[in-house]
């Protein structure tokens, strides 16, 4: 007889599902446990507090139910195991979001904290994206570590169209091309980056900047445009605004380095690191407080060795577009490092963890 389908329902801050971090990490996953054979209701937690989510977690009548949460999470964490059904069980997933970097300080670290640990004892399973994310308190389950898949996966015709996008930018046969994933403001470091390129063009006069998204709401190539005229390389920033995936992996593959400075360090989950990798981009990055990370140590990125530091990107960046045996070595092991990152094994991994927290182990 065939297991009856697990019914979730997936609480979860009202995020963009169309962008980078938490909400497109969450539609992707979405789409792969519904390929999975998993029957997901999305509630989105907003303003309105717990009580109205476990009346609507009570109506939806689940299996399970499963809490995506960043860690700015703090008006709804702590509450709410004893907001929901006794018979349901609950499964929580913590995710580093730009606050929390495993290491909480001062009072709003110390409420994330408690807050954290009460959910971590009234769960049935707590889920983390990185084994670097901190999870305070004795007792309740053991932390389960389920890396995302890249958000932007190699497309098919890919490669070619990337041959064409370079000849539409018009560069010169062997123009070396630096592409840009992140946010266009502070928190994404491109204004360090642009301010490199004056002088990484004087070994290198050809060299171009793809900006992929990038902007402002009203005007994506406003920010990015607004940099590159501050620091003289106006002729040298392309910005492409919102693409779909396959004119992002498009650009991934046009580029000959992919360059991720980001001031607070880019963790060995960030999505725009494993896109560029998945695409065997040789990508240089930042690096999180506490070490270089997994991708550094599995040789798959090059590190920019000082954060917010327009220098440091000129040594790395300039060190990997003159050592083309460099620039392939870390396109192999960027692919080997992100090769086992796939959302199909990511829905698999969640499916045998409500299995087990509904006692259906033998399913």
């Amino acid at each position: 007889m065939a297991e009856e389908p697990i019914r979730v329902a997936m609480l979860h801050d009202p995020y963009r599902e169309d962008g980078e971090g938490l909400g497109g990490y969450l539609t992707h996953l979405v789409r792969a446990l519904d390929s999975a054979g998993v029957r997901v209701q999305r509630v989105p937690v907003g303003t309105t507090g717990g009580l109205a989510v476990a009346r609507e977690v009570r109506r939806l009548g689940p299996d399970l139910v499963h809490a995506q949460l960043p860690s700015s999470g703090h008006r709804l964490p702590g509450l709410l195991p004893g907001l929901l059904p006794r018979t349901t069980p609950l499964v929580t997933t913590l995710h580093a979001d730009g606050d929390h970097d495993g290491q909480p300080a001062g009072r709003l670290g110390s409420a994330w904290h408690r807050l954290t640990d009460r959910l971590r004892r009234g769960s049935a399973a707590v889920v983390v994206t990185d084994p670097a994310i901190h999870v305070p308190g004795p007792g309740g389950a053991e932390p389960v570590v389920i890396p995302p898949a890249p958000p932007v996966t190699d497309q098919p015709g890919a490669a070619r169209a990337g041959r064409r996008m370079r000849a539409g930018l018009g560069l010169p046969e062997g123009a070396p091309l630096l592409a840009f994933l992140g946010p266009a403001g502070p928190e994404g470091g491109l204004r360090h980056l642009v301010r490199a390129l004056p002088e990484l063009r004087r070994a290198h006069p050809d060299l171009r900047l793809l900006v992929i998204g990038g902007g402002t709401a009203a005007d994506p190539a406003e920010e990015p445009a607004a940099l590159a005229r501050r620091y003289a390389a106006a002729d040298a920033v392309t910005v492409t605004g919102p693409l779909p995936p396959e004119r992002i992996s498009a650009a991934l593959h046009a580029a000959d380095v992919a360059v991720l400075p980001a001031p607070a360090g880019v963790g060995a989950t960030s999505g725009h690191l494993l896109s560029a990798l998945a695409h065997g981009t040789p990508t240089a990055v930042t690096v999180p407080d506490g070490g270089d990370g997994a991708p550094h140590r599995a040789g798959a990125v090059a590190v920019i060795r000082a954060r917010e530091d327009s220098a440091a990107i000129v040594a790395a960046v300039g060190r990997l577009l003159g050592d083309p045996v460099l620039r392939r070595r870390l396109a192999e092991r960027g692919r080997a490092y992100v090769a086992a990152y796939t959302w199909p094994r990511v829905a698999a991994a969640h499916l045998e963890l409500y299995r087990r927290a509904l006692h259906r182990d033998g399913g």
